[in-house]
């Protein structure tokens, strides 16, 4: 027998399966269905716009006391080992951030699986190759 489950727009949430066990005891398994992860990707996405918001007003206010003025005073600002942690530490959290984002749009909108399959494995491989790139550069 099985029980199937909607959210408030009428979308498959979940699926129970309940049959009968070996003793005679009912079992139920439940298959969650869609980009329903829940609790720990909100988290994630909140913590890392966090991580975002403090390396931009850090970033921020060292560029108003510095003031770099040509290419010189740039690289020399960007190269000192704080400012080059805080870059690339802001890199993974937008790329996480926005991976996690583009996922779950993905799941909730895209219902041909081979497709979202692509555009899944697409946007990972870009976003691997821009930590790569910007890891290039800073280290």
């Amino acid at each position: 027998m099985a029980f199937i489950t909607h959210n408030n727009n009428g979308v498959l949430c979940s699926v129970y399966f309940s049959c009968v066990g070996i003793l005679g005891l009912a079992v139920v398994k439940k298959y969650t269905v869609g980009a329903h992860y829940g609790l720990n990707d909100w988290i994630a996405q909140r913590a890392t716009a966090a991580v975002l918001l403090v390396a931009v007003a850090v970033l921020a206010a060292a560029l108003l006391t510095c003031r770099p003025a040509d290419y010189k005073s740039w690289r020399a600002f960007v190269m000192t080992g704080w400012v080059r942690g805080l870059l690339l530490l802001s890199i993974l959290s937008l790329v996480w951030h926005a991976y996690i984002g583009a996922r779950d749009i993905f799941m909730d909108y895209i219902k041909n699986t081979p497709l979202r399959l692509f555009k899944t494995v697409g946007m990972f491989v870009y976003l691997a190759a821009c930590v790569v790139w910007a890891a290039i550069i800073l280290l």
